[in-house]
This record gives structure tokens, C-alpha cells and sequence, in this order.
């Protein structure tokens, strides 16, 4: 089975090799037909500390890294 790969951007980097990315999500409101947006946070690994606050940064699936941690940053795709 593929792992996901999600696209959002780090809203904080203040933890040693960690990352919180936040996730937003689109979609139609099955009742209302309104277009919703939900966001979520994803706490993710970098290993270089190499992405900073406002990056826009692609996170995969992989095993637990920690209690917290089952995603590892990708990529930085500044487009």
C-alpha cells in the first residue's frame, strides 16, 4: 500500500528535528453544498532542522518516530 504524502506549511519549528506542519483540507458540505476548509495539525520529522516557520513542505507516512511523530518531511516545495 503507498504511504500518503501530504502538502501544508510549518507553523512552528521550535522543537529539536520536529516539525508541525498544518494540513488544509477542502471539501463540499454534504448537507449545506457549501465548500468547507478544515486544517490539522501534523507533527513531522526533519532531521537537518532545515525548514522554517511559513515553508511550504510535502510530509509522508512512515512507522512512529515517536509518541507524536509518523510523518517525515519530504521535500520543500516552494513553487
Amino acid at each position: 500500500m503507498p504511504k500518503r504524502i501530504l502538502q501544508g506549511t510549518v507553523v512552528s519549528d521550535k522543537n529539536e528535528k520536529t516539525v508541525v506542519v498544518k494540513v488544509e483540507r477542502r471539501f463540499t458540505h454534504p448537507v449545506m453544498k457549501k465548500t468547507v476548509r478544515m486544517s490539522k495539525n501534523y507533527k513531522a520529522h526533519d532531521e537537518n532542522n532545515a525548514h522554517k516557520v511559513g515553508d511550504i513542505v510535502l510530509i509522508q507516512e512512515s512507522k512512529p518516530i515517536s509518541k507524536d511523530k509518523r510523518w517525515v518531511v519530504v521535500t520543500s516545495d516552494q513553487a
